[in-house]
């Protein structure tokens, strides 16, 4: 032990002879590692997501091999803060709560997936307005289906100026024609055939208003079809399940990751996938945009990762390679044996 704190002590003197002599040096390479981590530890545990600086901070000088920022160029971490900002490394803004960073993913492979997802919302956007308008025409067009019922009026004449006419008011078609029997001796068959009017306009005003009725109930049908395909085409901005097969994408982990299949075990506030390698076991953390959906031979069992089905198992079926979509049977829930046509494949994943 007292030769290890010797050959310490003097290995310590002959680095502090260095940096004396040349302290600037020291001061950038210092800078530049603690720069390096800070943003990889970001870019890992947090990715494009809004974050208070000090969170990162505290967890960046939590591991002890790390390098202080009393050893850089910066003297607070709101001077490194700002330099992010200016440099384009990290969008930064102050709050009353104080700096918030978030990091500026430039990796080609995010930037296509990032305007994949940017084409989808438009795409969803547009459906959206179609339907408005479909429901839109279908309101007009059942506004201009509709009617007004007018009365039939029928003659009614008097063979004998000197007989009365009576009139029996009681609502019913029972007393209607109870009261047509009593007064069909005195009016004669006039009176039977005002009788016989009333009947039939009754009838075809109930008709009418059976007809009416199912109008509205098939469009209403319609309307809340509308709204289901609506809730089922409905998507988020995060997809990871556990269970799934997942393919790194990202090149920053070296060739010994990057386009190798894992097995999603976990996962963290929505975005972020504690995954496991199929080939060898290691684990890692990452972000959701450093991975992609792995699509499996027809046959094999999948799961919905966004929209209305989200979350249920199904058995592919068939892949459209020139839509980059593919056909599903629901093989879960309720929906079970449904079959959903041009899922697109980042929505789908194999299951481990």
């Amino acid at each position: 032990n007292g030769f290890k704190c010797h050959c310490m002590s003097e290995s310590h003197q002959r680095q502090l002879l260095l940096a004396s002599e040349n302290p600037q040096q020291f001061m950038d390479y210092f800078s530049e590692e603690f720069r390096n981590d800070f943003l990889e530890l970001l870019r890992r545990r947090f990715g494009t997501k809004r974050v208070h600086n000090n969170i990162v901070y505290n967890e960046y000088i939590s591991h002890r091999e790390h390098i202080h920022m009393n050893a850089t160029q910066w003297e607070t971490l709101t001077d490194f803060t700002k330099w992010l900002g200016r440099e384009g490394l990290c969008k930064v803004d102050e709050t009353p709560k104080g700096w918030y960073i978030q990091y500026i993913d430039r990796d080609p492979e995010t930037i296509r997936r990032q305007q994949e997802q940017e084409r989808k919302k438009k795409q969803d956007l547009d459906d959206e307005e179609k339907t408005a308008k479909f429901i839109e025409q279908q309101v007009r067009r059942g506004l201009e289906g509709k009617e007004l019922e007018k009365p039939v009026y029928t003659e009614l004449n008097r063979e004998n100026e000197e007989e009365k006419v009576t009139f029996n008011l009681n609502k019913g078609a029972s007393t209607s024609i109870a009261a047509s029997s009593k007064t069909s001796s005195v009016l004669g068959p006039n009176a039977l055939k005002i009788v016989e009017g009333a009947v039939k306009r009754k009838e075809m005003a109930h008709s009418s208003g059976q007809s009416k009725e199912k109008k509205k109930k098939s469009a209403l049908d319609e309307i809340m079809e509308l709204e289901e395909e609506k809730k089922r085409t409905s998507r988020r901005d995060y997809w990871l399940q556990p269970e799934i097969i997942v393919k790194i994408v990202t090149k920053k982990l070296g060739e010994k990751y990057h386009k190798k299949k894992a097995v999603v075990k976990e996962v963290i506030d929505k975005y972020t996938a504690v995954v496991k390698m199929i080939d060898s076991g290691d684990k890692l953390k990452l972000d959701q945009t450093h991975l992609e959906t792995v699509i499996p031979a027809p046959g094999k069992k999948v799961m919905v990762l966004n929209g209305g089905y989200r979350g249920n198992e199904g058995i592919l079926e068939s892949i459209n390679e020139k839509r980059f979509s593919a056909t599903i049977i629901i093989d879960s829930g309720p929906l079970k044996g449904r079959r959903v046509e041009d899922i697109q494949y980042e929505d789908i994943s194999k299951l481990a």
